[in-house]
This record gives structure tokens, sequence and C-alpha cells, in this order.
């Protein structure tokens, strides 16, 4: 049956109602008859509906397994269905002792972010967003990082949205999630599933010789993810991906860490610093000021390997809670990146506009080599030289929540702006556009 409509036959019954709710993007059945939702706007929570009980749930599921031509049983406790919008995961009761199991996604093919909508839930700052968007313009790798039911993959399709219109895009995913082939059905876009008789690495390699400018993960959960993103960078193709961290700066050690054999750590990280240009991390959380979950772009870090080969991170935005931001200018390999790929930064962050104190803290540049791999505090001594111009009357940063810096500078009397580059380099394609970040 063909993939697009499987479920058309499908009775969801009393699930319908949720599966018609835009706002609703899962749905979380178990222990007997409870009903949790995740929400965009309200995060996760718990409903009552008589009318979703184990039967309605195991008829959902013998539903599923007759359109899939396979079985749902003891001897079978496990069912994965899948559609091109819809996913669904069954656990029978021999293996569930409290109740049989489901879990739905919804993966619609749409882009559900938008600029301004953006800007209204300050997810983002304009100059930030301003500032990613460039990015992507300078063919920069990008890995969005979060925790589950964050939004990482609806943050990498948006970016995707701003890549160039001839630029080709392959997009490899295990579950279907990013949908840009049916989004954008006039670009040259090809998507690719793996299965158990086509791996990330076979795919990997056909994805090759289809001559893409982008790579699209939908998320980097195992070994072989990992080396299919860094034989992809390393050939010269861009990627965009999603990956589980809590910070953005260990974006590379958590990528060591799902590796499966033993690999030299120096080499690994130098590979994924010199390639992977940055780190966004998503933040989500119930939000008592606003009264609703709440996602926002609360760290952004760049990578690069310095001139004596040396990996280093640059901590260019961070957001605390209660609103403080701290911005530091890009360092100079990112701007000779961008410019290689005729793109200039035209003006600087905004400091501390959506931050309480209206102060910039400016952030040394960290060690972060196999030394540091169980140290993410790293301290590099010489990158106070680096920072001398951004402050020079202070040495030590005293906001608590910055402790994960060992040796920063801050000027708490004057807001530094970060002197980015002033001209400007319009992109071929983009001659009669508007004012670029």
């Amino acid at each position: 049956m063909n993939n697009e409509n499987m479920f058309a036959t499908i009775d969801f019954g009393p699930f319908l109602e949720y599966l018609e709710d835009d706002d609703i993007t899962d749905m979380s059945y178990s222990n007997n008859g409870q009903l949790w939702l995740r929400s965009l706007s309200k995060g996760n929570y718990r409903v009552e509906n008589e009318k979703i009980n184990n039967d309605v749930v195991e008829k959902l599921a013998f539903q599923c397994s007759n359109c899939m031509g396979t079985t749902f049983n003891m001897a079978k406790p496990f069912l994965d269905a899948e559609s091109a919008e819809l996913r669904m995961n069954f656990v029978h009761e021999s293996i569930a002792t409290n109740g049989i199991a489901l879990v739905i996604r919804k993966t619609p093919a749409k882009i559900r972010l938008k600029e301004d909508k953006l800007l209204e839930d300050n997810y983002v700052t304009k100059d930030v967003h301003d500032f990613l968007i460039q990015c992507v313009l300078g063919h920069c790798n990008i890995i969005v990082c979060g925790e589950t039911g964050s939004g990482k993959t609806e943050f990498v399709k948006y970016l995707a949205s701003h890549t160039r219109e001839n630029e080709k895009i392959i997009s490899i995913e295990d579950t279907l999630e990013l949908h840009l082939d049916k989004i954008y059905p006039n670009r040259d876009i090809v998507a690719m599933k793996t299965n158990n008789i086509a791996s990330y690495s076979d795919v990997l390699v056909t994805c090759m010789r289809q001559n893409p400018k982008w790579i699209l993960l939908s998320e980097v959960r195992s070994a072989e993810a990992v080396s299919a993103v860094r034989n992809s960078i390393s050939s010269g193709h861009n990627i965009l991906s999603t990956i589980h961290s809590d910070k953005a700066r260990s974006i590379p050690h958590r990528m060591y860490s799902l590796m499966e054999t033993e690999i030299d750590v120096d080499q690994f990280l130098k590979t994924i610093y010199r390639y992977v240009q940055l780190g966004v991390h998503i933040k989500a959380y119930y939000s008592t000021e606003l009264q609703k979950f709440h996602r926002e772009i609360d760290e952004i870090t760049e990578f690069y390997v310095d001139e004596n080969n040396e990996p280093k991170f640059n901590v260019i935005y961070q957001k605390y809670m209660g609103g403080k931001v701290v911005i530091k200018e890009p360092s100079k390999s990112l701007k000779d990146y961008l410019l290689a790929q005729n793109v200039q930064l035209l003006k600087p962050l905004a400091n501390g506009e959506t931050g309480l104190d209206d102060e910039v803290e400016a952030i040394l540049n960290n060690d972060f080599s196999s030394d540091s791999l169980d140290n993410t505090n790293a301290t590099n001594n010489e990158s106070s030289n680096n920072s001398s111009s951004l402050s020079e009357n202070s040495n030590n940063a005293s906001d608590n929540n910055s402790s994960f810096l060992n040796n920063s500078t801050v000027n708490t009397n004057v807001v530094q702006r970060p002197k980015f580059i002033t001209n400007i380099i319009q992109p071929e394609s983009n001659q009669d556009s508007e004012e670029v970040f």
C-alpha cells in the first residue's frame, strides 16, 4: 500500500480530534487509560478522555498491523507504523505490564516556524535570527541540539527553507520528519530513508553520487549517523542536522560518545571542530511569566581549529534564565569562512536587548581538546589577550549562571558591541534582497 495513504482506511476514533489539532504534536497512551499530549503552546499535559481506553488502542493497533501486512501479539509485541505525516509505535501488554502502550507523533509536511512568529514569541532576537540565516547562506555546517520535544527538527526545517533555490538538497532519515520534497515540490530535493536493507552508510554512498550541495540528517543518534556526518562534511558537502546534547558547546564530545569503536579522540575532535561551524541549542520549558510552554535559542557556539591546529570553541550567544544575554564576536575563522562563500556580516548582534541588566560579557575561547573530554569547563590561559579589546577592567565573571567558564572577563559599566565587518557583499542570487545581516 502506498505510504502516502497507508492510514486512509483506519478509523482513529476518539484520537481524531487530537490529530486534527495543529497545536498538538504528540500523543502518548499508557497505564490503562492515561493520555498525555504534547503541544506547541502547552508542552506536555494530561487530558481526561473516557472514550480512549485499552480496547480502542488495541483496535487501532490491529488496524495498523492489517494495513502493514503483519501481526501484533505476544509473539510480535512491537509494532511501528509510519505514513508520510504520521508515526505510531505500539507495545503489547505482554511487554507493557500495566497495559498496552501507544505513542503517536505527527510529522506534517509544513514549515511550522515563521520569522514574525519567532520574533513575537521571543524564540530568537532579530539580529540573532539574521546572523543564523546569513550562516546558512554562507554554507555553514550547523547542528541543532536540545532535549526531546524542544523543536530541533522543526528549526532545522526552518533553516533549510533559507538555502538557495538552486542548491540541491538530499535528506537522509530513518523516520520521515523533514518532508522538504513535499514542502518545496519545485526544488531539486531527494528524500532518502534508511531501512534494514539500506543503512546510513549505504545511503550516503549513493547520496554522494547524487551531487548534493546540502545533506540533511534528521538526527545524529548512532555511530553510523556520526560517521555519515563526518564523511559528509570532510568531503565538502554542507550539513544541517540535530543531536541530543545539553549544551551547544558539548556537541563534538556528544558525537564522540556515540562512536562504538575505539578511535583517536584528538583526530576525531579536530575533524568536527574543523568542519562544523556552528552548534545551536534550543531550550524548552514552561514559562511562568508567559503562562505557556516556551521555546527559545539560548546558546550559539562556534567551532574552529586555530593556527596551532588546536580545536577551539567560541560561545557567540548565551541567554540565561531571567533574560540575561552574553554575546561575543565571531572569530576570524568564521568571518573568513563566510567571506570565502561571498557573505559578509554587516552589523553586530543586539547586546543585551532581551536581557534585564543590559550588559554584555566577553566569553573567552576555551580549550576543548581530548584532555578536557571529561571537563567541558576547560580554561584557555592565552585567550585573555584575544578578549582584552572587549573588556580590560575585569578579570573574573561574577555571574553564577556562567560558571561553565573558569576564566572570563566582564565589563558591567559599558555595553561593548562586537565590531563586525561593516562592508557587505550581496550574494549573486540575492541582489535585490533587503539588508543582509
